[in-house]
């Protein structure tokens, strides 16, 4: 099988020029009849294009295209390969992250239920209570980072008055139990005493939403909790 030179091309393309210069009267003297045999020379020892079967030369075209299709698919491949990698890291980073916000949010839940029992008997009752007085008791039973989250929802749904009543709804006290007599599990006292209300509704934060932030996030999204 004869093979494609490209120095054959070179040559092809010299040896033309040449030719058409010297029928047109272009290429003259001494030096330029040197250039011409050497390239001549030299074309005698290359393969031309033109040379080679039409057949053959679709073949070493086809080959070539082939090993351009196979360039550009193991290209393609790798950076497929590559993005697939990103993503899975992205994956799992997220995944950690969640996890992570999962467990602070179990850790919290936990210290709020810890303060709330440690507090249970800490309140002795009083006739009335200020708002100073009823965000300390909030401030001591829920303790921590959930504290603020607590204050939110209390500020939304009653303004810090204990005895706050919906005559509509029925809701009452600080985080507006509905019906307000299902805080009797917190203490018989639940009409008149904040701490059993506050005790009551971190409580209830807990047990449906791992946490008062969590209770808070509800909130936000929906108006309610």
């Amino acid at each position: 099988m004869t093979r494609i030179s490209v120095r054959g091309f070179a040559v092809a393309s010299a040896t033309a020029v040449t030719t058409v210069g010297a029928v047109v009267g272009v290429a003259s003297g001494s030096q330029q009849g040197q250039t011409t045999n050497d390239v001549e020379a030299t074309a005698a020892d290359s393969t031309l294009l033109e040379d080679i079967p039409a057949g053959q030369q679709a073949r070493v075209q086809t080959a070539s295209l082939t090993q351009q299709a196979d360039t550009a698919h193991a290209e393609a491949k790798k950076a497929a390969a590559e993005e697939a990698r990103k993503k899975a890291a992205e994956k799992a980073a997220a995944k950690k992250a969640a996890e992570e916000k999962a467990a602070k949010e179990r850790e919290a839940a936990e210290a709020s239920r810890s303060a709330a029992r440690a507090d249970a008997g800490d309140f002795p009752a009083q006739s009335s209570y200020t708002v100073a007085e009823v965000k300390s008791m909030a401030q001591k039973i829920v303790g921590g980072s959930n504290f603020q989250c607590f204050s939110e929802i209390v500020e939304r749904e009653s303004g810090w008055n204990y005895r706050a009543s919906n005559a509509s709804s029925g809701a009452y006290g600080l985080v507006q139990a509905l019906p307000g007599s299902k805080m009797a599990s917190a203490g018989a006292d639940w009409r008149t005493n904040p701490a059993t209300q506050i005790k009551w509704g971190l409580n209830y934060m807990n047990d449906r939403y791992g946490s008062a932030c969590g209770a808070w996030d509800f909130w936000q999204a929906n108006n309610w909790y």
